[in-house]
């Protein structure tokens, strides 16, 4: 066990405070973003979801950091974007601009010297230039067609000099642009997704059951007049702990499971005499194979149930999911 750390109280209450004001401060610059964004905003939204190319996001410093995550934001949300290091463009990265993109250029005051140096080549380039900055008088917001503020009132910082409540402006004034974006794009959860295939939502929105279900030879398939111990035979070996019966079509007629098999013994009944028509539970769970396999997981939920039967529009059997499979596909 770690020993406590010895922390004198009137630090530990200092500490504190700080923590609250920092909050309060930086709550209160999100909350100015609102009262000074206006036609400058739909401005760039428009333009953004006009261009051709890409988003280009750029930014130095602190400003840089915030850069790269609305440029990841963009780009997982629909919006083609990525982030270009101002003192790398003015050294060959210049070559990924191309005159159909959008630059959004970061800088709370303005005059970033490496964001500056790269300005008159941004223009020749043709590029739509939006700026956001907390200085609408500064060098970068004189070089841009559009302007977005993310002025704040002061940062967090005790001396007023670290960059806290205003990346905080910039982030939050990045996320709007995407929401805005992903809305006017009509961006939907499967789009998402697609994003982001190693994901849960990804295993959700893009696994279908045809993906995971078992098919062919590895379908443990019985007649309705299969002998029990014929049928105990084919569920042992295709290892599902269920047997579906079908008739000469391959329609689905009904299962039989291990709790089938529980059931019948407990009665006492001689089963060495009994056929598969005679022992199977009819109407079983089906699912068509261009489902969620998603959805397969909650009608096994639903239903308590580990294996669900997947079959065509006219009830044919064509393969079967069992519970392992969603495990392995982490789907659940």
């Amino acid at each position: 066990m770690s020993r406590p750390i010895p922390f004198d109280p009137q630090r530990a209450e200092r500490a504190l405070a700080l923590a609250r004001s920092t909050f309060e401060i930086e709550a209160a610059a999100i909350s100015g973003l609102a009262a000074r964004q206006g036609e400058d905003f739909t401005r760039a939204v428009a333009a953004m979801l006009a261009c051709t190319g890409r988003v280009i996001v750029m930014g130095m410093g602190k400003s840089g950091h915030v850069g790269r995550k609305i440029a990841a934001t963009f780009a997982s949300t629909g919006t083609p974007a990525f982030f270009v290091h101002p003192a790398e463009a003015g050294h060959g990265d210049l070559g990924m601009v191309t005159s159909g993109d959008v630059v959004l250029a970061i800088s709370n005051s303005g005059e970033s010297e490496e964001l500056a140096a790269i300005l008159p080549t941004l223009r020749r380039l043709g590029v739509t230039l939006v700026a956001m900055t907390g200085k609408p008088l500064s060098t970068l917001a004189a070089h841009a067609d559009i302007v977005l503020s993310s002025a704040v009132d002061q940062e967090a910082c005790p001396l007023n000099l670290a960059p806290t409540a205003s990346t905080t402006a910039q982030m939050a004034l990045g996320d709007a642009l995407a929401v805005a974006l992903l809305d006017a794009r009509g961006f939907r959860e499967e789009d998402f997704a697609r994003s982001h295939p190693g994901g849960a939502l990804g295993r959700k929105l893009l696994v279908h059951v045809a993906d995971l279900m078992r098919t062919g030879d590895a379908l443990p398939v019985v007649s309705a007049d299969t002998g029990f111990t014929a049928m105990m035979r084919e569920m042992s070996a295709k290892g599902l702990g269920a047997a579906v019966v079908v008739d000469a079509e391959r329609r689905v007629l009904g299962i039989f499971t291990d709790g089938d098999l529980r059931r019948q013994v407990e009665k006492g009944d001689d089963l060495r005499a009994l056929t598969a028509g005679a022992v199977m539970h009819p109407r079983p769970k089906t699912i068509r194979p261009d489902a969620l396999a998603a959805a397969a997981a909650e009608l096994m939920e639903a239903h308590r149930i580990t294996s669900v039967l997947v079959t065509d529009a006219e009830q044919r059997l064509v393969g079967m999911l069992h519970i392992g499979e969603l495990m392995r596909a982490k789907v659940v």
